[in-house]
């Protein structure tokens, strides 16, 4: 090889290297262009005390040695209580508008399941739907002092139906009612994510090695997070926001924040028993009390269809899809969250 070619190969290889982090760069700016636009737009909830609200805390130790992160709100005396339980990489926090909402007027217990939130890290091999179910359990026994009504949203619903599963004599004396919003009763492998069904195959195929390699490389992950938080953003406003367009940048970054504090390891030891849960059976122990089911009509993650198909093995329970409206129905959606629940307190009350 002559002097020349060599140092024409330097140069083009050069170019190219300069061209792709050029592009890089540009990407980068743009991407921080977008956010920024965003961010300046106006912002309904920029005072929200988001994260701030406090109840009377507690701790419960499982019956396999998890201390459980749990908070009691409201009047002690109420004669209603209400069991939030939330969602994947989420928090108790998550509840924040439902939790102002309703701390008036019932007693509310609110819990960080196991690895989530202020709870402790559970192994991998605790990290199942029914380990939850029997955790939701001991929580009742030992916070609820009488009737009460269960809300579920997302993995949080299907700890409900694993409820349902290991403890059906709960329902009906105790458990008065229940909500499940955002939630599935199986077949979660088989969502689309918004692909093309070829695409969508594939990502399937490759998703269980690859939440494999990112558990294994937990630590290091959760030490870069960070530097991607404007990219975080996006995809949260994009994937939990139906109307993404108009949510509050102070909300999303709110959600955000939960899902970057859940540890990478939590996040793939969840993942397979998501993919696994198959409850369709259990729902029969819901048909005795009332039952509110909720989805919003953008979301990709438990899409509408898994919601009617409960409807559809519980058919005394009201289904309200809501317009416009995406995973984070709670946050989102308020509003409509709440009436439907007070609706549902209601009916229990009387």
């Amino acid at each position: 090889m002559t002097t020349t070619t060599r140092r024409r190969r330097v140069g083009i290889a050069g170019a190219l290297v300069g061209a792709a982090s050029a592009g890089v760069a540009a990407a980068a700016m743009a991407k921080r262009y977008a956010v920024g636009r965003i961010r300046l737009r106006p912002d309904t909830e920029a005072s929200e005390p988001f994260g701030e609200l406090r109840g009377r805390e507690r701790t419960h130790i499982t019956s396999d040695g998890v201390a459980l992160h749990v908070e009691l709100d409201g009047p002690e005396d109420a004669p209603l209580t209400i069991v939030f339980c939330h969602g994947y990489c989420l928090s108790l926090e998550s509840w924040h508008y439902q939790r102002k909402d309703l701390r008036d007027n019932y007693r509310l217990v609110l819990w960080d399941q196991r690895s989530h939130g202020r709870s402790q890290r559970a192994q991998a091999d605790e990290s199942m739907i029914d380990r939850l179910g029997d955790d939701l359990a001991e929580v009742i026994e030992e916070f609820v002092p009488g009737p009460c009504v269960l809300v579920g949203h997302s993995m949080g619903g299907m700890t409900i139906m694993a409820l349902a599963d290991r403890h059906p004599g709960l329902f009906g004396d105790k458990i008065r009612a229940v909500a499940l919003l955002a939630t599935s009763a199986g077949k979660l492998a088989e969502l689309t994510l918004g692909l093309p069904a070829a695409l969508s195959k594939v990502v399937h195929k490759v998703a269980p090695g690859t939440v494999s390699m990112l558990g294994k490389r937990g630590a290091f992950i959760d030490r870069t997070r960070h530097a991607g938080s404007d990219i975080a953003f996006l995809i949260t406003r994009y994937m939990g926001f139906g109307d993404s367009r108009n949510v509050s940048p102070t909300v999303v970054d709110f959600a955000e924040s939960m899902i970057r504090a859940t540890p990478t390891e939590v996040f793939a030891d969840f993942y397979p028993a998501l993919m696994n849960h198959d409850k369709l059976a259990a729902l029969d122990v819901l048909d005795p009390v009332p039952t509110a089911i909720m989805v919003g009509d953008h979301d990709w993650l438990t899409p509408p269809e898994h919601s009617r198909a409960m409807a559809a093995a519980l058919p005394k329970a009201v289904l309200t899809e809501v317009p416009d409206t995406s995973h984070l129905i709670q946050l989102e959606r308020p509003g409509v969250v709440n009436d439907a629940l007070r609706d549902l307190a209601k009916r229990v009350e009387l």
